[in-house]
């Protein structure tokens, strides 16, 4: 297996934010999405980083002091991230992106324009290793 778009999550599929969010806008897309952390994308399509559900929690302790009108105000680019998914590209190769699943919860995957067409998560590469690896066990 050499091709990384076997494990890819399409962008149609796949729960995101935008980077012109409010803070109050991207918590409830993470409540609805079910998810603990998402990719942020410009409104070109481009990937800019990852938001969690730790980054909310402390820009609403620290940026809004608790109160949700200033969720509504604040832009989501202003808070401070912990860290941000690092993404690959749709070349990359298996190694590359299984080094990059194994400190990632999912691998956000870019086309040579920088434009994001989906994630790779860490579950699809170890179910593919359950299924195809450890079958015989």
């Amino acid at each position: 297996m050499n091709n990384i778009l076997f494990f890819l999550t399409p962008k149609a599929m796949c729960a995101f934010v935008y980077d012109d969010y409010t803070i109050r806008q991207a918590l409830e897309k993470m409540e609805t999405a079910g998810y603990s952390s998402l990719p942020i994308l410009n409104r070109r399509g481009e990937y800019r980083g990852t938001l969690t559900e730790g980054d909310l929690l402390w820009a609403l302790k620290n940026i809004c002091y608790m109160d949700m009108r200033q969720a509504e105000a604040r832009k989501i680019m202003e808070l401070s991230r912990r860290r941000d998914n690092i993404p690959v590209r749709v070349t990359t190769g298996m190694h590359d992106l299984v080094q990059c699943a194994s400190t990632q919860n999912f691998v956000p995957v870019v086309d040579d324009k920088d434009a994001f067409i989906g994630i790779v998560t860490r579950s699809s590469i170890i179910k593919y290793c359950m299924e195809n690896l450890f079958a015989e066990d």
